[in-house]
């Protein structure tokens, strides 16, 4: 459809997009553009395009079957790392409207942020670290999923400001905010979503961990119950209408920041989840034993290159065998993009013993 004037649809949302939002956003018609010039959508903006680009990929369905925190959960109702996902565009979407930012950019940046995570969670992410190289992180490999990996080996030619808010929406265990201002995301988008994953996660692992009586209620900080509230749904609020009204917006840019009473309640609850629920014996038993699975089966594939380029192509990834990549960059690339159910799949038939008869 196209206006009368020979205006698309796309550039009427264009027009709406500069008249209405924050002088701190990023309009999607002054984006930097894609690697590869792509010929515009009449009906959809550029990072409404995006994330359509990265719902239909095949990295965003396997998410459904990765760990978040628990691995392989049996319950119904334990968060995958797909429903992480869709908890952080949730959040960073309410967000991003609350301060008349880009909600399209912020949903497109949400939904690729986790794309390269591996299977079982950060032991998977550990174990690489370990046997392939030391700099090795998820946001890295969503970023090499979206731009090389993706499309079987084409990518998805996002636009630049989505692949810098997946590269830069990772904080590991340091500040929830860095000081260096080059770890930040280029746009307001993009940072916001790095502090609607840390919202995100501190609420529903808190969640899952009293659901599988890792703790109890009773055991989370009375400081942060006070300041946050008992359930999920109490939490997430505190949380966005803290930053939402303690944010500032001055001629030099929007400045994202917590009160800092919530500041410190969020710290310390993280402090306590990786202390009670993440490095409690009954979840590091299993994220010891998923690290091994990771390691054996990535020297699997080293020593193995017919079965690497096999699962590879299984998985849709053979169009990046280009030669360039070496067999040790390639088995990372396999075995980073494994379900947990894969992985051990895999494993029970590559070192279980079988009945011959």
């Amino acid at each position: 459809m196209v206006h009368k004037a020979g205006i698309s649809i796309r550039e009427l949302f264009e027009t709406r997009e500069r008249g209405f939002l924050s002088p701190h956003a990023c309009p999607s018609s002054t984006s930097r553009g894609r690697e590869v010039e792509d010929p515009p959508c009449p009906i959809r903006t550029a990072f409404q395009v995006d994330r359509d680009r990265i719902v239909y990929s095949n990295a965003f369905r396997r998410l459904k079957h990765k760990t978040q925190v628990f691995l392989s959960p049996l319950g119904d109702h334990y968060r995958t790392r797909l429903t992480h996902t869709l908890e952080v565009a949730q959040m960073a979407r309410t967000i991003a409207r609350a301060m008349r930012l880009n909600e399209d950019l912020t949903e497109a940046i949400s939904l690729g942020h986790d794309l390269g995570h591996t299977p079982f969670g950060h032991a998977g992410e550990t174990a690489l670290k370990e046997i392939y190289d030391s700099e090795f992180s998820h946001n890295r490999q969503s970023l090499r999923i979206v731009e090389h990996l993706g499309n079987n080996g084409r990518g998805l030619n996002l636009t630049f400001e989505v692949r810098d808010g997946i590269l830069k929406h990772s904080k590991g265990y340091g500040k929830i905010m860095p000081d260096d201002p080059a770890e930040l995301a280029c746009t307001s988008e993009g940072r916001v979503v790095r502090l609607a994953d840390i919202m995100a996660y501190l609420n529903h692992d808190l969640d899952d961990a009293i659901r599988s009586e890792v703790i109890n209620a009773g055991q989370v900080p009375r400081a942060c119950v006070r300041l946050m509230g008992h359930t999920h749904s109490e939490r997430a609020t505190a949380m966005i209408r803290d930053l939402v009204y303690t944010s500032t917006a001055e001629n030099e840019g929007l400045t994202l920041r917590m009160s800092e009473d919530m500041y410190d309640a969020m710290t310390q609850l993280r402090k306590f989840l990786y202390t009670q629920v993440y490095r409690a014996p009954q979840v590091h038993r299993e994220f010891v034993k998923a690290k091994k699975v990771t390691s054996e089966l990535f020297a699997y594939f080293i020593e193995n290159e017919p079965m690497l380029l096999k699962e590879l192509a299984a998985m849709e990834m053979s169009g990046c065998c280009d030669g360039e990549s070496s067999r040790e960059r390639l088995a990372c690339d396999l075995v980073a993009s494994m379900t947990d159910r894969l992985a051990l799949n895999l494993y029970t038939d590559l070192f279980f013993p079988s009945s011959l008869v």
